[in-house]
């Protein structure tokens, strides 16, 4: 997609003015030049141009109040000065992986006073003979150089640190969320065991009704079985003792 076209669809039908950071990186730039941008873009602060075939920024349009520019795996090798009078106000620049080689390519970033950060990697200049200290001596207002300082303190990762305290304050709010799981479950398991308890008691009594009930029928099984066994064995002495009779008739 060519350069122009995303800029279209990173709008979305907004009004530039109204836009504040802007990506159009991997998008073709036709004669390596800045396309469509405008000077209209008048409040934007970040600007990432990262891959799109850029070899002049010539065309670049005044951005009062860009403060970072990403523009890293271009083919750039000059024309920087169109940075101080473009964007006075830069803070960082990232030119790494372009066709800068010499001292003097840079040499013209002496006018952005607020520049505090630049990137060059994997740009020739970084091979020649005391290429950080050079650069340093060049451009005094520069901080970091590749992400380090002249002590090689690395420079301080602002989304990092946004990251570190987002996940303190997940971790609070998780953590107080557990230990109220921990006391509802607490409680509802102070509660469970009550009511098992109370259970185990009831079921307890029911099975004392239960032993008794069972016992009462079998005294009464074995009571209906003494009397029909007593009336049995009448029957059967009454049976002799006619018999003894009848032997006694025969006599």
């Amino acid at each position: 997609m060519d350069m122009k076209k995303r800029i279209t669809l990173e709008l979305r039908s907004r009004n530039p003015a109204e836009i504040a950071e802007l990506v159009v990186d991997n998008s073709r730039s036709a004669d390596g030049e800045v396309e469509g941008l405008t000077d209209e873009f008048t409040e934007l602060e970040f600007l990432s141009m990262v891959n799109v075939g850029l070899s002049s920024l010539a065309k670049l349009p005044s951005l009062p109040k860009l403060r970072k520019l990403e523009l890293s795996d271009n083919n750039l090798s000059g024309s920087l000065e169109t940075l101080s009078e473009k964007c006075p106000n830069l803070t960082y620049l990232n030119l790494s992986g372009n066709k800068i080689k010499e001292l003097s390519n840079v040499e013209a970033l002496q006018n952005l006073k607020s520049l505090q950060s630049l990137d060059l990697f994997n740009c020739e200049i970084t091979s020649l003979e005391d290429y950080r200290e050079s650069v340093f001596e060049l451009l005094p207002q520069v901080t970091y150089l590749d992400g380090f300082d002249q002590e090689d303190n690395e420079a301080p990762d602002s989304e990092a640190e946004d990251d570190d305290e987002d996940g303190e304050d997940g971790a609070g709010l998780t953590g107080d969320y557990e230990e109220e799981d921990d006391e509802e479950e607490d409680e509802d398991g102070s509660e469970g065991g009550e009511v098992g308890l109370g259970f185990q008691v009831n079921r307890g009594d029911q099975e004392e009704d239960e032993d008794e009930e069972d016992y009462a029928e079998e005294e009464e099984e074995e009571e209906e079985q003494a009397g029909v066994q007593g009336q049995k064995r009448k029957r059967e002495v009454d049976d002799e003792g006619e018999e003894d009779e009848d032997d006694d008739e025969d006599d």
